[in-house]
């Protein structure tokens, strides 16, 4: 795998993964009982966005290095891949 592939690959876990890791412990101004007038209550009272990016950072990482292991070890070579769901390779 070219550094070029890597990235790209990590680029995108990394995207699926922020869009997994925005809703944790997001409160709504409703839920948190407090708001500013014109408003929606459905928005946020803190988006705590650094952490989401640090949490997103960590959890890409580990999945991408389990990939890569796993890559590397042949578990997702194409060959294997293709048998194992049943297409003709």
């Amino acid at each position: 795998m070219t550094l070029i592939s890597a990235l790209a690959i990590y680029f995108v876990l990394w995207w699926v993964t922020l869009f997994a890791v925005l809703p944790f412990g997001v409160r709504s101004q409703a839920e948190a009982g407090e708001g500013e007038a014109g408003t929606d209550p459905g928005a946020p009272v803190a988006h705590r966005i650094g952490s989401k990016f640090l949490w997103t950072t960590l959890i890409s990482a580990l999945l991408y290095g389990l990939g890569a292991w796993a890559y590397g070890r042949g578990y997702l070579g194409i060959e294997r891949l293709t048998r194992l769901f049943g297409f003709p390779f």
